[in-house]
Protein backbone atom coordinates (compact mmCIF):
# COMPACT_ATOMS: atom_id res chain seq x y z
CA UNK A 1 0.00 0.00 0.00
CA UNK A 2 1.15 3.35 -0.95
CA UNK A 3 1.22 6.19 1.78
CA UNK A 4 1.90 9.50 0.70
CA UNK A 5 4.02 12.19 2.17
CA UNK A 6 2.09 15.44 1.65
CA UNK A 7 3.19 18.65 0.97
CA UNK A 8 1.89 22.19 0.35
CA UNK A 9 -0.74 22.91 3.05
CA UNK A 10 -0.51 19.35 3.34
CA UNK A 11 2.88 19.16 4.64
CA UNK A 12 3.64 17.11 7.90
CA UNK A 13 0.86 14.76 7.30
CA UNK A 14 0.99 11.22 5.04
CA UNK A 15 -2.40 9.82 3.10
CA UNK A 16 -3.32 7.24 1.67
CA UNK A 17 -4.88 8.07 -1.45
CA UNK A 18 -6.21 6.38 -5.08
CA UNK A 19 -6.87 7.58 -8.18
CA UNK A 20 -9.71 9.84 -9.47
CA UNK A 21 -9.05 9.77 -13.00
CA UNK A 22 -10.49 5.70 -13.16
CA UNK A 23 -12.51 6.06 -10.31
CA UNK A 24 -16.15 6.16 -11.89
CA UNK A 25 -18.11 7.85 -9.08
CA UNK A 26 -15.14 10.79 -9.60
CA UNK A 27 -15.26 10.57 -13.41
CA UNK A 28 -19.03 11.57 -13.19
CA UNK A 29 -19.16 14.21 -10.93
CA UNK A 30 -16.11 15.78 -12.89
CA UNK A 31 -17.89 15.62 -16.21
CA UNK A 32 -21.36 16.49 -14.81
CA UNK A 33 -21.19 20.31 -16.29
CA UNK A 34 -22.66 21.63 -12.99
CA UNK A 35 -20.69 24.47 -11.98
CA UNK A 36 -21.90 24.72 -8.30
CA UNK A 37 -20.47 21.36 -8.20
CA UNK A 38 -17.10 21.26 -6.34
CA UNK A 39 -15.88 18.30 -8.50
CA UNK A 40 -16.44 20.44 -11.47
CA UNK A 41 -13.28 21.83 -10.31
CA UNK A 42 -11.33 18.59 -8.99
CA UNK A 43 -7.39 19.95 -8.13
CA UNK A 44 -7.02 15.96 -8.40
CA UNK A 45 -8.47 15.49 -11.79
CA UNK A 46 -6.04 18.29 -12.90
CA UNK A 47 -2.93 17.80 -10.94
CA UNK A 48 -3.03 13.88 -12.18
CA UNK A 49 -4.15 15.16 -16.19
CA UNK A 50 -1.01 17.00 -15.72
CA UNK A 51 2.23 17.86 -13.87
CA UNK A 52 1.43 15.09 -11.15
CA UNK A 53 0.55 12.11 -13.88
CA UNK A 54 3.27 10.31 -12.48
CA UNK A 55 1.51 9.50 -9.20
CA UNK A 56 -1.23 7.72 -10.95
CA UNK A 57 0.56 4.44 -11.10
CA UNK A 58 1.30 4.75 -7.15
CA UNK A 59 -2.93 5.41 -6.64
CA UNK A 60 -3.68 2.96 -8.86
CA UNK A 61 -2.59 0.58 -7.41
CA UNK A 62 -3.78 1.63 -4.11
CA UNK A 63 -7.44 1.41 -5.95
CA UNK A 64 -6.73 -1.92 -6.86
CA UNK A 65 -5.37 -3.20 -3.74
CA UNK A 66 -8.36 -1.50 -1.53
CA UNK A 67 -10.87 -2.96 -3.38
CA UNK A 68 -9.90 -6.45 -2.53
CA UNK A 69 -11.03 -8.50 0.14
CA UNK A 70 -8.64 -9.93 2.61
CA UNK A 71 -5.95 -7.54 2.60
CA UNK A 72 -2.94 -7.03 4.38
CA UNK A 73 -3.92 -4.14 6.72
CA UNK A 74 -0.24 -2.10 7.08
CA UNK A 75 0.42 -0.71 10.73
CA UNK A 76 0.94 3.14 10.82
CA UNK A 77 3.26 4.63 13.28
CA UNK A 78 1.82 8.11 12.73
CA UNK A 79 -0.64 9.94 14.98
CA UNK A 80 -2.81 11.04 12.31
CA UNK A 81 -3.57 9.68 8.67
CA UNK A 82 -5.75 11.39 5.95
CA UNK A 83 -7.77 9.27 3.52
CA UNK A 84 -8.36 10.35 0.11
CA UNK A 85 -6.21 13.11 -0.22
CA UNK A 86 -6.74 12.25 -3.84
CA UNK A 87 -9.62 9.98 -4.88
CA UNK A 88 -13.11 8.85 -3.36
CA UNK A 89 -14.18 5.98 -1.63
CA UNK A 90 -14.52 3.05 -4.62
CA UNK A 91 -17.35 0.56 -2.77
CA UNK A 92 -18.13 -0.79 -0.18
CA UNK A 93 -15.23 -3.20 0.27
CA UNK A 94 -13.17 -0.05 0.05
CA UNK A 95 -14.59 0.99 2.75
CA UNK A 96 -14.30 -2.47 4.92
CA UNK A 97 -10.79 -1.84 4.67
CA UNK A 98 -10.59 1.70 5.38
CA UNK A 99 -11.98 0.60 9.07
CA UNK A 100 -10.01 -2.40 9.14
CA UNK A 101 -7.31 -0.03 8.90
CA UNK A 102 -8.81 1.94 11.75
CA UNK A 103 -8.92 -0.94 14.06
CA UNK A 104 -5.67 -2.63 13.35
CA UNK A 105 -4.09 1.22 14.32
CA UNK A 106 -6.18 2.12 16.79
CA UNK A 107 -3.42 4.51 18.05
CA UNK A 108 -3.88 6.61 15.01
CA UNK A 109 -6.74 9.31 14.00
CA UNK A 110 -8.00 8.22 10.83
CA UNK A 111 -9.75 10.63 8.98
CA UNK A 112 -11.49 10.41 5.83
CA UNK A 113 -13.00 12.79 3.38
CA UNK A 114 -15.62 11.47 1.45
CA UNK A 115 -18.97 12.11 -0.51
CA UNK A 116 -20.10 8.68 -0.58
CA UNK A 117 -22.47 8.68 2.22
CA UNK A 118 -24.61 6.23 0.77
CA UNK A 119 -22.12 3.13 1.09
CA UNK A 120 -21.05 4.67 4.98
CA UNK A 121 -24.48 4.29 5.69
CA UNK A 122 -24.86 1.09 4.63
CA UNK A 123 -21.86 -0.08 6.05
CA UNK A 124 -22.74 1.47 8.96
CA UNK A 125 -25.91 -0.76 9.31
CA UNK A 126 -24.03 -3.84 10.37
CA UNK A 127 -20.80 -2.23 11.75
CA UNK A 128 -19.59 -0.45 14.31
CA UNK A 129 -17.52 2.50 13.88
CA UNK A 130 -14.33 2.63 14.36
CA UNK A 131 -13.35 5.39 17.54
CA UNK A 132 -10.39 6.97 16.24
CA UNK A 133 -12.12 7.42 12.66
CA UNK A 134 -13.38 10.63 11.62
CA UNK A 135 -15.46 11.24 8.82
CA UNK A 136 -15.43 14.22 6.72
CA UNK A 137 -18.51 14.80 4.95
CA UNK A 138 -17.39 16.94 1.57
CA UNK A 139 -20.58 18.73 0.88
CA UNK A 140 -20.27 18.99 -3.16
CA UNK A 141 -22.27 22.09 -3.54
CA UNK A 142 -20.75 25.57 -3.54
CA UNK A 143 -21.87 28.10 -1.77
CA UNK A 144 -24.49 25.62 -0.12
CA UNK A 145 -22.84 25.37 3.67
CA UNK A 146 -23.95 22.60 5.28
CA UNK A 147 -24.04 22.69 9.26
CA UNK A 148 -25.34 19.05 10.17
CA UNK A 149 -23.26 16.13 8.97
CA UNK A 150 -25.13 13.16 7.59
CA UNK A 151 -26.01 10.24 10.12
CA UNK A 152 -22.07 8.55 11.25
CA UNK A 153 -20.30 11.66 10.13
CA UNK A 154 -18.30 14.21 12.50
CA UNK A 155 -17.96 17.11 10.54
CA UNK A 156 -18.92 18.32 6.68
CA UNK A 157 -16.54 20.30 4.51
CA UNK A 158 -17.47 23.01 2.38
CA UNK A 159 -16.40 25.02 -0.07
CA UNK A 160 -17.38 28.86 -0.85
CA UNK A 161 -16.31 31.12 -3.47
CA UNK A 162 -13.85 33.56 -1.99
CA UNK A 163 -15.80 36.88 -1.64
CA UNK A 164 -18.71 34.96 0.03
CA UNK A 165 -19.48 33.82 3.50
CA UNK A 166 -15.94 35.50 4.86
CA UNK A 167 -16.54 35.31 8.19
CA UNK A 168 -17.71 31.59 7.87
CA UNK A 169 -14.21 30.13 6.26
CA UNK A 170 -12.07 28.99 9.15
CA UNK A 171 -10.23 26.81 6.91
CA UNK A 172 -8.28 29.56 5.19
CA UNK A 173 -4.85 28.29 3.89
CA UNK A 174 -2.57 27.65 6.92
CA UNK A 175 -0.88 24.25 7.30
CA UNK A 176 -3.11 21.12 8.43
CA UNK A 177 -0.49 21.03 11.18
CA UNK A 178 -1.06 24.14 12.78
CA UNK A 179 -4.64 24.04 12.55
CA UNK A 180 -6.18 20.37 13.05
CA UNK A 181 -9.43 21.27 12.86
CA UNK A 182 -10.39 18.77 10.60
CA UNK A 183 -8.42 15.95 12.35
CA UNK A 184 -9.38 16.65 16.40
CA UNK A 185 -12.36 16.12 17.60
CA UNK A 186 -14.07 19.23 18.89
CA UNK A 187 -16.52 21.41 19.02
CA UNK A 188 -15.91 22.46 15.24
CA UNK A 189 -17.67 20.75 13.17
CA UNK A 190 -18.70 22.77 9.76
CA UNK A 191 -15.20 24.15 8.15
CA UNK A 192 -15.84 26.63 5.01
CA UNK A 193 -12.80 27.05 2.40
CA UNK A 194 -12.56 29.29 -0.48
CA UNK A 195 -12.45 27.62 -3.74
CA UNK A 196 -8.96 26.87 -4.85
CA UNK A 197 -7.75 28.00 -8.52
CA UNK A 198 -5.73 25.30 -10.36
Amino acid sequence: MHISVMSGKLQGLRAISTNTKTNPFCIKQNACGDQDNICTKCYSHTMLGSYRKNMQPALQRNSDLLTQENIQIPFIPDAYLRINAHGEIINQTHFDNINKLARFNAHCRIVVWTKRKDIVIKYYKENAKPSNLVLIFSNSRINHIMQNPPTHFDKTFNNVHESLYIDKQNCTGQKCVDCMLCYKQNETTTIVEKVKKY
